[in-house]
């Protein structure tokens, strides 16, 4: 670890680190000077984060384990306090989704999916808290899955819908402290979570993802977004410049949850309706 560090500088945790949104967070925090915990069941995974964040001069501390056991999950907030002295801001990132419907789960699959998606985050928050000197930020990295159903994963989608309104009792039960805890509800992300859970990323990588297709239709934006994308918002989220924002969610989703139909759809019922201006596709945007 690097000697000292500016004044402005925090102490973050970042859960779920080893990949995905969860590197991108803390690899925003560190690029911004920002001392840096970072926690995942793949120590391989956060051996090489680390040794790429170190070369930014970084201060990092690893801690690899299971988040669904809660006594390492304590052990994590406690060896980062006394490690820097504190914590500031707590990304509750880590996660995993099977895809099976509520007729096939079982108890033993609902019930880690459950402690690794809701009690892990919710305890850690309620410990970080404890580490929280001077005020501080617990983020919950949630998802538009938690309001748009389809069928596929009910103790994900159930743990998400479940920290969201988490989200808002901590903001109501911390803020006197002034710490302040907002969830930010991603869409579709390019991770490997995400590949993984679409036909393509079953199928050897085909190319011709019929959901990955589907989706990118359904965002505003015409594509899925990048874990940097969710980063920059966490680190934002964290800043001073978000100092009145607490107890709500800040949505992530190229507009998704807001698309009624997709473009084809669309040009159906309006033919036309969902072509770009001519200016806008021949680049002349002004």
């Amino acid at each position: 670890m690097s000697a000292a560090r500016p004044p402005s500088a925090r102490v973050v945790l970042v859960t779920g680190a080893a990949g995905g949104i969860g590197s991108a967070v803390a690899r925003v925090f560190a690029a911004q000077g920002h001392a840096v915990a970072i926690t995942d069941r793949s120590p391989e995974g956060l051996a090489a984060l680390t040794q790429e964040l170190e070369r930014t001069a970084a201060d990092v501390l690893a801690i690899s384990g299971d988040l669904t056991d809660l006594e390492f999950a304590e052990s994590v907030i406690r060896r980062t306090a006394a490690c820097f002295g504190r914590i500031d801001v707590v990304v509750n990132n880590a996660a995993a989704r099977d895809l099976g419907t509520m007729r096939e789960i079982t108890p033993a699959e609902w019930d880690r999916m459950i402690r690794l998606c809701l009690t892990a985050p919710a305890f850690l928050a309620r410990w970080a808290a404890e580490e929280m000197t001077s005020g501080g930020v617990i983020v919950n990295i949630g998802s538009m899955m938690a309001r748009q159903a389809h069928g596929v994963s009910p103790a994900y989608v159930s743990c998400k819908g479940a920290l969201e309104s988490l989200t808002y009792d901590l903001a109501a039960l911390y803020g006197p402290a002034g710490i302040r805890v907002v969830n930010v509800a991603p869409g579709a992300i390019d991770t490997a979570m995400s590949r993984f859970h679409t036909a393509d990323g079953r199928s050897n990588g085909r190319g011709d993802d019929p959901v990955r297709k589907f989706s990118e239709s359904m965002t505003m934006l015409g594509r899925w977004g990048r874990p940097d994308e969710v980063a920059q918002a966490v680190a934002w989220i964290a800043s001073d410049q978000a100092s009145y924002l607490t107890g709500t969610t800040l949505v992530l989703d190229g507009g998704w949850s807001r698309m009624h139909l997709p473009p084809e759809l669309t040009e159906a019922v309006l033919p036309d309706a969902a072509r770009a201006p001519d200016c806008l596709a021949a680049g002349e945007r002004g």
